[in-house]
């Protein structure tokens, strides 16, 4: 059924983040690059909340600590320094990182800030070594203009950008993070939250990328750019929903969280139909290890081998209320699992709604029901791992059903790649940000920002018109360019390389994105290779029909050339000499219907030698080499 997104009051808020293309760190001299190889450095720490100046403790903070894990840091010395260790102060901020933020803002027709001053917003997974993300505001309270409507535009910061998470040991208790990543400068534009539709937001976030790739300063590619959004409902909750790497997948993030706070209405209502009340919900967990004793299920078989144990809780007039689907694979029995994960440290937990199921068998649900004391209308949780997990995990489950009877959480989700989101945390609260001590205020002056907006980059409208006239590009190819990550790079490519001007924009816009739905990591090939990949079809050492093939090829080996790509593939292209033979035998095979079709054949005899010698030859070349054989 269609959801009328304006009459259910749905309201969307978007915070884009992108990575700059400058020259170092945000608050050192580090290139912003990553490494591939094995670290030179690991450090070990575990991270604490602090109070706030008002003594208070950041919830989202908190929770992060209660899982108790310790931060495995690695580091090259090539990408990192003793800033990123925090065991020397930050550096003085990057003030071309700060010129490119200004001129986006700009851009959006944003205020300028007199002074930048530094905060920090406490951050304790483990993704910063301080504990902390610095963070400042560059502009604020602007506008852009979308088809007809006009967003406010809130602010424009630039931040530093975190470590980056690479796996995990020891069961889980400790995290690996690298720190080449952490302190890459990042550009934050926030919009007001007056986007009321799915497709909207996803227009808004098009539109907001535009001006950035406008500026040609920002960097592209998997892990550069992310959305967070703000999605809200009059009757149901706040829901920060963050990480969205694809602007493509905005508009069913949206739709789906609408659907899940749709749903969990509906079982608020349908609870308080069924007269449950909070304190029905009881935190009475029961040892039902014994039932499972002869399991079948391989979970529960295994943690009771470990010694572990299978605890139950139940949930009173529950039944029927955990199997119901909020989004896709994904249930109100989901949403339980998730507080479970998280706050118990478990892999999953198990409910009655579902059995039996996984190896667990209708008589060890029926002595399940027996022990707990559940009648048939009452659904039970159960999970098995030690004492301790098993206690804190049914605890954030009996805490998730009570809050499903006073109405839907607000939280911080993070958004899955099918555009379902999971539960990744409590929502921050205002104690998290606080003056970052370490880092005078910095001006912004008058002559700044007049040097900046006198040089402002080319509008994508502007841009539009001017290759359509400048390059002679169909309006379709023109337009697709600003959209593309590539719209800088198409110019340099065509006055470097005397490329056709259509052939460098259908490559850099439809020909990528095929690439890139058949699953080629298209951020793997960086500019300078794309670059040489045109030098060799402007020398004539690479035909164009064989573009996508070197860079799939080059995609997959990152460390090669576009040289090594040609000998691999066996691409390297005919001379003349090479020419001769194939087209005297082609016309030879074909003496019949050259005898009866007369020039007419010139296309048929085209098409078979092209056939043969397709990405190995240029066709002028051998169209001027058949018509020489043909006379």
């Amino acid at each position: 059924m269609a959801i009328d997104y304006a009459k259910i009051g749905l309201k969307v808020g978007l915070e884009i983040h992108q990575q700059l293309n400058v020259k170092s760190k945000l608050f050192c001299s580090c290139p912003p690059e990553l490494f591939k190889e094995e670290p030179e450095i690991t450090f070990l720490r575990r991270l604490r909340p602090t109070q706030s100046e008002l003594g208070q403790i950041d919830p989202a903070a908190y929770f992060e600590f209660q899982k108790g894990v310790k931060i495995l840091y690695e580091a090259s010395k090539a990408s990192s320094c003793l800033v990123e260790m925090d065991e020397e102060p930050p550096h003085p901020i990057n003030s071309d990182a700060v010129e490119v933020v200004l001129t986006a803002s700009l851009m959006m027709n944003m205020q300028p800030v007199d002074e930048v001053h530094v905060m920090r917003k406490t951050v304790i997974d483990g993704s910063n070594t301080t504990g902390f993300q610095r963070t400042c505001i560059i502009a604020l309270d602007g506008w852009i203009k979308v088809g007809e409507k006009t967003i406010p535009m809130q602010a424009s910061s630039l931040e530093e950008d975190a470590a980056r998470k690479t796996g995990t040991q020891d069961e889980g208790k400790t995290i690996r993070y690298r720190i080449d990543r952490l302190g890459i400068p990042l550009i934050e534009v926030a919009t007001a939250p007056v986007i009321y539709s799915p497709m909207e937001a996803q227009e808004v976030a098009f539109a907001i990328g535009r001006i950035l790739r406008d500026t040609g300063k920002v960097m592209r590619g998997l892990g550069t750019i992310r959305q967070d959004l703000n999605v809200s409902l009059p009757n149901g909750a706040l829901i920060e929903i963050k990480g969205v790497q694809e602007l493509e997948l905005i508009s069913t993030v949206v739709e789906y969280e609408v659907q899940r706070q749709l749903g969990l209405i509906s079982v608020k209502e349908e609870l308080a139909k069924r007269g449950i009340k909070k304190e029905d919900l009881k935190q009475d967990f029961a040892d039902v290890t014994d039932i499972f004793k002869e399991t079948k299920s391989k979970v529960i078989r295994k943690a009771v081998d470990k010694n572990q144990k299978v605890m139950a809780v139940k949930l009173p007039n529950f039944a029927g209320i955990l199997k119901r689907e909020l989004m896709p694979d994904f249930r109100v029995g989901t949403e339980l699992s998730d507080r479970a994960k998280f706050w118990g440290r478990v892999g999953g937990v198990f409910h009655t709604d579902e059995m039996p199921n996984y190896g667990i068998t209708l008589e060890e649900v029926e002595a399940l029901r027996k022990a707990v004391k559940a009648d048939e209308g009452d659904a039970i949780v159960f999970v098995a791992d030690t004492a301790e997990n098993g206690f804190d995990a049914l605890k954030a489950v009996v805490e998730r059903a009570q809050e499903a009877i006073t109405g839907i959480p607000a939280e911080t989700r993070t958004a899955k790649d099918d555009g379902t989101t999971r539960y990744m945390r409590p929502r921050p609260g205002a104690a998290r940000m606080y003056p970052e001590t370490d880092i005078p205020p910095a001006e912004i002056t008058e002559k700044l920002v007049k040097k900046i907006k006198e040089n402002l980059p080319e509008s994508a409208e502007k841009k539009v018109l001017r290759i359509i006239k400048q390059y002679g590009l169909n309006e379709k190819l023109a337009k697709q360019l600003p959209d593309s990550e590539y719209n800088i790079l198409f110019e340099e490519i065509v006055k470097q390389t005397g490329v056709q001007a259509s052939t460098v924009a259908a490559f850099l816009t439809e020909t990528l994105k095929a690439l890139k739905r058949e699953g080629i990591k298209i951020e793997n090939v960086n500019d300078d290779q794309i670059k040489n990949i045109f030098k060799a079809v402007g020398k004539g050492e690479l035909a164009k029909e064989a573009l996508a093939d070197v860079f799939s090829w080059l995609s997959k080996n990152e460390d090669k050339t576009v040289q090594d790509a040609v000998v691999i593939l066996c691409l390297k292209m005919f001379t003349e000499k090479d020419l001769a033979p194939i087209i005297d035998r082609v016309v030879a095979v074909n003496k019949q219907s050259i005898d009866k079709l007369g020039k007419n054949s010139y296309g048929m005899l085209m098409g078979a030698i092209m056939k043969e010698v397709r990405g190995k030859a240029n066709p002028e070349l051998v169209g001027k080499l058949l018509k020489e054989r043909l006379k």
